[in-house]
């Protein structure tokens, strides 16, 4: 109907109306605007956060050193002094008496503080001079297996002790010393099983990974070593078929130069070994491995995407 039929007074009531709806209208129209805007804006920073994801299956422990002591409580537990000198890192209570118990009830210097475990090493001399590693690293890693492998690891179990290297190597040709020195921040420098020789300006680094395969029983075992095993062909043997992360030990000493008066508490450098004694605490062993390395995505030191 034309409006000019409709009466002057109907008229007058409509036009309220009619402004009503236009604003109805014009506010669900800048609704969708925003709403479209804020969805692409939301999309934008998703896809942005998964793009700055770093393919690599990774968390790691800083831990800085600790203290000094002739104990080793993996290989001579309760045995105070039976040891040669070694070097603490994590732990900061670590002796020959040293338990899992003692371990999950005494602080840690390790970021972060919820690695209750114990790292140590022989203690590296300078002449007659101990020299403490100022940079000191534990990387947990899945690599060195096949892809499907990296995605069924299975948490480290607490209490596990390890033992990696060879602290009786008779020479650097000895198959069981596996640790590595080399230069930080001077690539050319080959690395070797003994002790290399550092430009100035640089630091010794030592490199030692230990074994990711469990036999799924023993905790440890009467040479400490048994009970891990490395890959072989990428994958884990029969024996011992239970990938675990791969605990890579990093250590960056404050020396350089000619090495001929360096030594380690247990001999030359091909002597390097390294221990491990598990106190992680499960869940937040877990959610590492299951945030972390099965998805393979890089985790700083709070076990989230650094």
């Amino acid at each position: 109907m034309h409006p000019a039929l409709f009466p002057a007074r109907l008229r007058r009531r409509l036009r309220p109306l009619t402004l009503v709806t236009a604003i109805v209208a014009l506010l669900g129209t800048s609704l969708v605007i925003h709403t479209t805007q804020a969805s692409a804006t939301s999309k934008a920073q998703a896809g942005s956060s998964s793009a700055a994801v770093v393919r690599v299956a990774e968390f790691l422990a800083d831990c800085p050193f600790s203290h000094r002591l002739p104990d080793d409580p993996i290989i001579f537990p309760n045995m105070p002094g039976a040891s040669h000198m070694h070097s603490f890192f994590g732990s900061t209570t670590t002796n020959a008496n040293t338990t899992l118990a003692s371990l999950q009830s005494s602080p840690s210097n390790c970021n972060p503080r919820t690695d209750l475990s114990s790292y140590w090493v022989p203690t590296l001399y300078n002449g007659n001079t101990p020299v403490e590693p100022t940079i000191t690293t534990f990387y947990y890693l899945g690599e060195g297996v096949r892809d499907d492998i990296v995605a069924r690891t299975q948490p480290l179990p607490l209490g596990l002790r390890i033992v990696a290297g060879n602290a009786k190597a008779t020479s650097p040709n000895d198959p069981s010393s596996n640790a590595r020195w080399s230069c930080l921040h001077a690539g050319h420098v080959p690395p070797s099983k003994d002790f290399v020789t550092c430009p100035a300006g640089t630091m010794m680094e030592s490199y030692l990974d230990f074994p990711q395969c469990w036999n799924g029983r023993d905790l440890d075992s009467a040479d400490h070593k048994s009970h891990m095993a490395y890959p072989v062909g990428q994958a884990c043997p029969a024996s011992h078929p239970v990938p675990v992360p791969k605990l890579r030990q990093v250590l960056r000493y404050p020396v350089n130069g000619n090495p001929a008066n360096f030594r380690l508490a247990s001999g030359p450098g091909y002597t390097m070994h390294g221990d491990f004694f598990n106190a992680w605490p499960v869940a937040e062993m877990e959610r590492r491995v299951r945030d972390c390395i099965r998805p393979v995505i890089k985790c700083g030191a709070d076990g989230t995407p650094s």
